[in-house]
C-alpha cells in the first residue's frame, strides 16, 4: 500500500504539474482561438497526432511493451533486455517513420484535389482545407511521441515515475510559447497565426523525448540499431500492440470518432467538448493514470513470477483508492462545472456563451470519471496477464454503443450529448471488464471495496451537496464579477466539500481515507524536520 501511494503520488505531483501547464495551454489556446471555426479545424487536426500521444505513451505501447521488458529483466538479465528494447525502438523508428511518409502523401492528394473548383466553388470547404494543412504540419510528431513514449516505458519499467511524467512539462511549455511567442511572427489573421500552434507541436514532442534520455542513460540503455523485421521480441510487442490499440484506449477512440460526427453537424461542438475532455483529464491524470502507470509493471512482475494472491490484491487495493479519489473529484466537477470554465477559459474570445456550451458538456462527462480512470486500470490487468484480446473485443463492442448514443443524443443536446454519452459507454466498458477478468482469475478480491461503496457513497453525496449549498450562497450573496470572486466561487465550494467528504469518510471508517491521511501525516512530518 504504502509503495503504491508513495510511487503514484510521485508520479501524480508530477503529472499534475504537467496538467496545470496543459490547463494553461487550453487556456492560451481559447483566449487566442475561441471557439470559432479556426480553432475547430486546429483541434480536429490536432486530434490524430494527439490520439496517437494518448494510445501510444498511455496505451497500448507502454502496455505491450512493459510486461515483455519486466519478463526478460527477471528471466533474461539485463543485457537480452536492453538488447531487445534496441530491437524494439528500431522497429518502432522505421513504422513510425513510414506511417508519417504515408500520411503526408494521402493529405496532400486530399488538400490538391480539395482545392480545385467546381462550379464556381472548391471541392472541400475553407475549414476542412485549413484542418488538413494543419494536419500535415503535425504529422511528424507521430515519430517523436513513438520515442517518448518507448523511453517512459523503460523508465517506469525501472521504477521512475516522476521524471518521465514531468516530460509532458516540457511539452506544454513548448506549446504555451508557441502561442505566447511564435504566433504573433505568423501575420495579421488568425488563419495564418494558427499554423504557429502547429509547428509548436512538433518541437514540443521533441523536447518530451530529449527530457527523458539524460536518466535513460544512467539506466544502462545505450542504442544501437537492432535490425527489427525478424526480431522475436519485436513480433511479440507487434502482436499485442494492436489489440491493445483499441483496448486500452477506448475512451481516446471515442473521443475521436464522436467529434468527427459533431465536426461536420455544427460549428463549434468540437472546441467546446475538447475544453470539456481537458478539464476532466486533470483529476484523471493526476491519480487514474498516475496510477495505472505505476500498476502496469508492478502487475506485470507479479504475473511473470506466479504471485496471483498478490495479484489479486495489489489490483483491488488499486481499485479502491482510485473509487476514493476520483468519486470526490467527479462530484466537484459536476456541481462546480461552470464556475471551472468560467474561471479557467471566460476571456478573450471565448465569451459567456462559450462557457455555458462548455460547462454542459463537462457536467456530463464528470460522472463518467471513475469509470474512464477505472477502465485504464482494469485493461492493465489484462495486459500485465498477457491477455490483450478481451479488452480489445470489449472496447470495440463499447466504441459501437458510444457511437449510437452520440448519434441519439447530439441532435437534441449537442455537446452535452457527447458528454453523455462518453459517460455511457465507459460505465459499460468497465462492467464489462469486470466480467471477464473476474472470470479469468477465479475471483477479483473485491469485497473491501464492495463493502466501502455504500459509505463512499453517502460521502460523495453529503459533500456534493455541501458544495451545491456553499456555491449558491456565493452566486447570490457575492457573485462573479472580478477574478477574485470567480476564485472563490470555485475554491471556497471546493474546500468545504473536501473537508466533509474526508470528515465523512473517517467518521464511517472507510480504511482508504486513513490509509491517504496518514501517508499525508507523514509527509508533512518529514517537511517540518
Amino acid at each position: 500500500m504504502s509503495q503504491m501511494l508513495k510511487s503514484s503520488g510521485a508520479m501524480g505531483a508530477a503529472t499534475l504539474t504537467s496538467r496545470v501547464l496543459g490547463m494553461v495551454r487550453e487556456m492560451a489556446y481559447a483566449g487566442f482561438m475561441g471557439v470559432g471555426w479556426v480553432a475547430d479545424a486546429f483541434f480536429m487536426a490536432f486530434m490524430v497526432p494527439n490520439l496517437f500521444r494518448r494510445l501510444l505513451g498511455e496505451g497500448a505501447l507502454t502496455a505491450a511493451f512493459i510486461p515483455i521488458f519486466k519478463e526478460k529483466e527477471k528471466l533474461a538479465g539485463e543485457k537480452e533486455m536492453w538488447r531487445a528494447s534496441n530491437a524494439v525502438v528500431s522497429g518502432l523508428l522505421a513504422g513510425s517513420a513510414l506511417l508519417i511518409l504515408l500520411g503526408l502523401a494521402g493529405v496532400s492528394v486530399a488538400i490538391a484535389y480539395g482545392r480545385q473548383e467546381l462550379n464556381g466553388a472548391t471541392n472541400f470547404t475553407d475549414e476542412t482545407l485549413l484542418m488538413l494543412q494543419l494536419l500535415r504540419v503535425m504529422l511528424p510528431y507521430l515519430l517523436l511521441v513513438c520515442l517518448a513514449a518507448i523511453c517512459m516505458g523503460m523508465l517506469n519499467a525501472r521504477g521512475h515515475f516522476f521524471v518521465p511524467a514531468m516530460g509532458s512539462t516540457m511539452l506544454n511549455l513548448v506549446m504555451i510559447a508557441s502561442v505566447w511567442w511564435l504566433a504573433p511572427q505568423f501575420g495579421a489573421n488568425l488563419e495564418q497565426q494558427v499554423f504557429a500552434l502547429a509547428i509548436g507541436v512538433v518541437v514540443a514532442g521533441l523536447a518530451q523525448a530529449a527530457f527523458q534520455m539524460p536518466l535513460l542513460h544512467r539506466e544502462g540503455f545505450r542504442y544501437q540499431w537492432v535490425t527489427p523485421w525478424s526480431d522475436p521480441t519485436v513480433r511479440r510487442v507487434a502482436i499485442q500492440m494492436v489489440p491493445a490499440l483499441l483496448g486500452v484506449a477506448a475512451f481516446q477512440i471515442n473521443v475521436l470518432v464522436t467529434q468527427s460526427m459533431a465536426f461536420w453537424f455544427e460549428k463549434g461542438i468540437v472546441s467546446s467538448f475538447n475544453t470539456a475532455v481537458r478539464l476532466m483529464e486533470l483529476p484523471q491524470g493526476v491519480f487514474g493514470i498516475s496510477l495505472a502507470t505505476y500498476l502496469l509493471p508492478t502487475l506485470s512482475g507479479l504475473a511473470a513470477e506466479k504471485k496471483f494472491p498478490e495479484f489479486r490484491a495489489t489490483l483491488a487495493q488499486g481499485l479502491g483508492y482510485l473509487v476514493f479519489i476520483n468519486l470526490l473529484a467527479s462530484v466537484l466537477l459536476l456541481v462546480e462545472a461552470e464556475p471551472i470554465v468560467r474561471l479557467l477559459f471566460e476571456r478573450g474570445k471565448f465569451d459567456a456563451s462559450a462557457t455555458l456550451r462548455a460547462s454542459a458538456a463537462l457536467a456530463c462527462l464528470a460522472p463518467g470519471l471513475v469509470a474512464f480512470s477505472m477502465v485504464n486500470i482494469l485493461a492493465r490487468a489484462f495486459y500485465a496477464l498477457g491477455d490483450t484480446k478481451t479488452p480489445m473485443l470489449i472496447s470495440v463492442f463499447c466504441l459501437m454503443i458510444n457511437v449510437l448514443f452520440a448519434a441519439a443524443l447530439i441532435w437534441r443536446f449537442k455537446q452535452g450529448g457527447l458528454g453523455a454519452a462518453n459517460t455511457l459507454s465507459a460505465v459499460c466498458n468497465v462492467a464489462l471488464l469486470l466480467f471477464a477478468l473476474r472470470k479469468k482469475l477465479a475471483r477479483l478480491e473485491l469485497a473491501s471495496l464492495r463493502a466501502s461503496l455504500r459509505s463512499l457513497l453517502i460521502a460523495g453525496a453529503l459533500a456534493g451537496g455541501t458544495a451545491w449549498g456553499a456555491l449558491w450562497f456565493w452566486e447570490t450573496r457575492l457573485g462573479h464579477d472580478t477574478l477574485p470572486m470567480k476564485i472563490g466561487e470555485v475554491f471556497a465550494p471546493m474546500t468545504l466539500a473536501t473537508l466533509v467528504y474526508f470528515g465523512v469518510a473517517h467518521w464511517l471508517k472507510i480504511s482508504y481515507a486513513h490509509e491517504f491521511t496518514a501517508l499525508l501525516g507523514k509527509r508533512l512530518s518529514r517537511l517540518r524536520r
